[in-house]
């Protein structure tokens, strides 16, 4: 049953020839709820996981349903971890793997079950180098599941899929952690909105914000949070867009773009299109700026438009102390 789980640590990482690195987080996940933290490739994303996993040593605490796994050895913990480049041992068949927690743990799901639950029943008698990449991630899971954890710490787990299993792993995932107590890491922002209950956004080691994954996709707190979850964030300070608002930034979702508005708050150019099904998305020369939006009608690099911000889809940035790049 799942459970709730408390995160507040400080751990510091200094890899031999590289320069002292620091992770700190302070989060709370609820009972039943899916914390994704998002962040790009270096942020600390996996230094995290493996912290609250117990395999660093870190200041601060660990609780889960208000007991303390702070000292406990990973497999002590019960936490089930979903590594990113999966960890099956290889000189072990699919089911040997997946029963491998029962060493450890007494009160266990069925191998065969959970494989046959996955839809990999059929794969019980192979090893894993003759795997997919999906196979590959499906076992895992129920490698997992089978030691029934109270909740769940996921790696990016879906980064090395091609796109069709990307996509139907996720909606596997979808299902499986419905109702558990999970952390999942991912720099994929489909993935974040499709799995979170609440996303944490970590740079650098530290969450820079968090929230609903519609308050920090439609509201982000600083540029950097903008960019990197996809939205657009226009300098207010240079060109023709001061009139746009009071403010230094102004951050705005590519789908809440309008084109081709018969009262448009700007002109822009057409720098590049990208045929996507059933639209194009289009990048736009604002200035200095570049625009990202999405366009129903065809329009061809060099083209002019009128565009236009709703002010309901708006969100205005004072302070540019986080920008990053």
């Amino acid at each position: 049953m799942a459970v709730s789980l408390s995160i507040d640590v400080s751990a510091t990482f200094t890899a031999e020839g590289a320069d002292r690195f620091d992770v700190r987080a302070d989060l709370d996940v609820a009972d039943g709820e899916t914390l994704v933290v998002l962040g790009p490739s270096g942020s600390g994303k996996t230094l995290l996981l493996e912290t609250v996993a117990g395999f660093h040593d870190h200041e601060g605490s660990v609780t889960l349903d208000g007991d303390r796994l702070s000292g406990l050895a990973p497999e002590e913990r019960n936490l089930g971890f979903v590594f990113q480049d999966y960890a099956l041992f290889p000189h072990l068949s699919v089911r040997e793997n997946v029963a491998f927690g029962e060493r450890y743990h007494d009160r266990t799901r069925d191998p065969d079950e959970l494989l046959a639950a996955l839809g990999v029943a059929d794969l019980a008698d192979r090893y894993p180098p003759t795997l997919s990449g999906g196979e590959r991630q499906r076992v895992a899971l129920a490698r997992a599941l089978l030691v029934r954890p109270s909740a769940f710490l996921l790696d990016e787990p879906l980064s090395a899929l091609d796109v069709p299993t990307r996509q139907s792993l996720r909606e596997d995932l979808a299902d499986v952690l419905a109702d558990e107590t999970a952390v999942y890491v991912t720099h994929n922002r489909t993935t974040a909105r499709m799995l979170a209950d609440r996303v944490a956004v970590i740079d650098d080691g530290d969450i820079v914000q968090s929230g609903s994954p519609e308050a920090v996709f439609e509201r982000p707190a600083s540029p950097f949070v903008a960019r990197f979850t996809g939205a657009n964030c226009l300098d207010l300070t240079a060109g023709d867009l001061a009139h746009l608002a009071d403010g230094t930034y102004l951050t705005v979702r590519p789908e809440h773009v309008e084109l081709g508005a018969a009262d448009p708050d700007f002109a822009a150019r057409v720098e590049r299109v990208f045929p996507e099904d059933g639209r194009s998305r289009v990048a736009l020369a604002v200035g200095d700026d570049r625009l990202d939006a999405y366009a129903e009608e065809s329009l061809a690099v060099g083209d002019e438009v009128g565009v236009r911000i709703p002010d309901d889809r708006a969100y205005v940035l004072d302070d540019a102390s986080e920008l990053r790049g």
